[in-house]
């Protein structure tokens, strides 16, 4: 800025420097301590320190970004051509076309289109010849793959969004209410379709439909098509970082649901390797999303693994980093750490702890994830039953077997496990491991359910009903299935 600018204390940059020496943005002291800066100017000053920021970062970062140097290209073809410099305009345009078309940026090359067939309208270029068939050629072409491109991503972000708004299918009329909405969108032959983009959204709308239908297979098959594409168009993980992160999450995710340790093992190195690049040690953004993405990954092996109390070792990062970016994230991914981490004391016997994560999720009101919500409250609801607060259960099994009904959220696992808790009040001490028994004998049923297997998957329920029976910690239990399953490989 102060290249602009003739006077170095402008006020604007004392705004700026008293601003930075702050750690808490205070207006009072601000002034008192600038009596040059006159309280009905800071509105302005604000708002013009605002736009000089951005500015100054624009040309700081611009050669890491494709769509702002693209941006960049586009003002001086503007400028050349509002100096009546048509040639060298569309020189610049001509340049920029081809940068477009390598890493796919349909919506700048429609841009560049119009702005070409501008020119050769209104002013005699001497490049006619043919020009008129080829720009509209080109137009069509382009304006085809846009509109491809906006049918599948809309239909992408509206099924992340029901999953978002609702969790995983409960039964077999949302299982198929999503597959026909899926069907009744997706463009026609669009299995067909090249290019990035179309790939990269059709992929990430099997991908949706393939995890709310809980088909873990298939929504491995397609996170692994998305991450792979990465690979077959050079320079798109440099333009699309973003979706190269996300679907690496969902590729460990999905590896974590299908139980596969080696490979979840394999992802995790790939991704922690990537994670050091400079793409994303260079992006705040990036890294924000990798932390995350990473440790959730991190937490599902000690799930696999069953081993808890050790995964407890990665709490105190977790939390330190979740205050680093706690003006950054979304709720949805805290509440999702809250979980994992009050799944984790849960899993090594300290219930406590297990609780005071799970009333950070309870008692956090946000209308997302009603499945988290739902199992935060039952986990909780369990949690109190291995300390032994008699007292308050008898509430709380009305109060959570509410939620969950009017949530229309109760599969047939947790009406047994609500049952269980209501007659085991009942039961003389010497009943208690005869009744896990037969409780673990009904739930074992619904194993080969697909619309049950949350229950599986987001609480453990057949390893906490055998570490009962056993008289052992749940990571114990499944701690020594983990050793079983790999004796057996």
């Amino acid at each position: 800025m102060k290249r602009n600018s003739a006077s170095a204390d402008l006020k604007v940059i004392q705004l700026f420097d008293a601003m930075d020496k702050m750690n808490d943005y205070d207006e009072a002291t601000l002034l008192t301590k600038n009596r040059s800066i006159k309280k009905q100017q800071l509105s302005n000053l604000k708002a013009h320190l605002y736009k000089l920021i951005l500015s100054s970062l624009r040309l700081i970062k611009q050669e890491d970004n494709i769509t702002i140097q693209l941006h960049e290209q586009m003002d001086f073809a503007r400028i050349l051509y509002n100096k009546g410099l048509y040639l060298q305009s569309l020189k610049v345009l001509d340049k920029m076309k081809e940068q477009a078309k390598a890493y796919q940026q349909f919506t700048y090359l429609q841009q560049i289109l119009f702005f070409e067939k501008k020119i050769e309208a209104l002013y005699i270029t001497r490049s006619m010849q043919n020009r008129a068939d080829e720009l509209t050629a080109e137009s069509e072409n382009t304006g085809e793959r846009i509109n491809f491109i906006n049918q599948l991503s809309d239909l992408s972000l509206q099924l992340y969004s029901w999953y978002i708004k609702n969790g995983v299918a409960r039964n077999e009329k949302e299982a198929n209410d999503v597959k026909k909405y899926f069907e009744a969108h997706v463009p026609p032959h669009a299995d067909h379709l090249v290019g990035f983009y179309e790939q990269l959204y059709l992929y990430q709308s099997y991908c949706w439909v393939a995890f709310i239908r809980q088909d873990y297979l298939l929504f491995y098959r397609y996170t692994q098509k998305w991450v792979d594409l990465f690979e077959k168009y050079e320079g798109m993980l440099e333009a699309e970082t973003a979706h190269y992160i996300k679907g690496m999450h969902n590729l460990m995710g999905a590896h974590f649901d299908l139980q596969n340790e080696s490979k979840l093992n394999e992802a995790i190195l790939q991704f922690e390797k990537f994670t050091q690049r400079k793409v994303v040690q260079q992006n705040e953004n990036y890294r924000m999303l990798c932390f995350v993405y990473l440790y959730i990954a991190k937490i599902n092996k000690h799930f696999l693994e069953g081993t808890f109390t050790e995964g407890l070792r990665l709490v105190p990062h977790i939390e330190e980093k979740l205050d680093e970016y706690e003006l950054y994230l979304d709720r949805h991914r805290i509440l999702v750490f809250y979980y994992k981490i009050a799944c984790l004391y849960f899993g090594s016997g300290n219930n406590e702890k297990a609780v005071e994560y799970l009333n950070k999720i309870i008692h956090w009101k946000v209308d997302l994830r009603t499945d988290l919500q739902c199992y935060a409250r039952l986990l909780h609801l369990i949690a109190h039953y291995e300390l032994g607060n008699y007292d308050l259960l008898e509430y709380l099994i009305k109060s959570v077997y509410r939620f969950m009904g009017k949530m229309q959220n109760l599969t047939a696992v947790e009406e047994e496990i609500f049952s269980f808790l209501r007659q085991s009040f009942k039961l003389s001490p010497d009943k208690f491991k005869p009744a896990f028994e037969k409780l673990l004998q009904r739930i074992r049923k619904y194993e080969g359910n697909r619309f049950e297997t949350r229950a599986f998957l987001y609480l453990d329920i057949i390893s906490w009903l055998e570490s009962k029976i056993e008289d052992v910690k749940v990571q114990d239990v499944i701690r020594q299935k983990f050793r079983n399953k790999s004796l057996k490989h």
